[in-house]
């Protein structure tokens, strides 16, 4: 579904990616983890267009990204989440999710926000409040309910879990699988390397920069230098 060809990135004279190669299947989840500054969001950034990469190209079902505009890639099937959630404040949880949905006709949204309510049944419940009154959990699954809106084949994520208590990151990863398992394909970034290894199929490991390894979640559960920089003393 998506191709990443020695991808190449730099800003002014700092180069914040180089040659990096991934690829995600339709119907996988496929994680890229990392030490803050690795180069993950940029990889995101390049993907919806939001920075030029200097070499190499993305495909997305075939077709090379690089020749379109950020708002057009909606239209082909892809949607991020991006970090922080990036929600609007000072408009209700309703109007949110319709403005994932912006210029669909009113059946549509209606579909779509029953479809998110029944994903996410707290937001209901505050569906005309302001999104700024809601917690941080509540908050990053109406950020993820929006990218939904737009019925993605592709969902972008960067850094879901970020500032969550961890009882709410369970909650959100749940919800993540769900969404995968009614078949939408996922990227995510995420530093919760136990948790991402936990949902994903496949992972990409960036240093730098660069890709230094990959392979799928077991195997890099597995991996003993994966495991001392990234998990710790955690329990798989």
């Amino acid at each position: 579904m998506l191709e990443i060809n020695q991808l190449a990135v730099q800003y002014g004279d700092i180069t914040a990616v180089r040659n990096v190669t991934l690829d995600v299947y339709p119907g996988e989840v496929v994680t890229l983890l990392g030490s803050n500054g690795a180069g993950k969001s940029t990889v995101l950034r390049a993907i919806c267009r939001l920075v030029y990469p200097s070499g190499g190209d993305i495909t997305f079902n075939g077709q090379s990204l690089l020749t379109y505009e950020t708002r057009k890639l909606v239209g082909l099937g892809i949607a991020l989440v991006p970090e922080n959630r990036r929600i609007f404040p000072a408009l209700t949880v309703t109007q949110n999710l319709e403005m994932g949905a912006y210029g669909r006709s009113r059946s549509y949204i209606r579909e779509g926000i029953e479809e998110t309510y029944e994903l996410f049944p707290s937001l209901k419940r505050y569906a005309r409040k302001l999104a700024v009154g809601l917690s941080g959990g509540e908050q990053q699954m109406l950020a993820i309910g929006r990218a939904l809106m737009s019925r993605p084949r592709l969902l972008l994520l960067d850094e879901p879990s970020l500032g969550l208590a961890p009882m709410l990151v369970d909650q959100v990863f749940e919800k993540l699988g769900q969404v995968n398992l009614s078949g939408t394909t996922i990227l995510l970034i995420e530093q919760n390397a136990r948790m991402a290894l936990m949902l994903a199929n496949r992972a990409y490991v960036m240093e730098s920069g660069i890709v230094t390894s990959h392979g799928t979640s077991e195997e890099l559960l597995a991996d003993e230098q994966i495991k001392n920089a990234y998990l710790g003393m955690q329990t798989i």
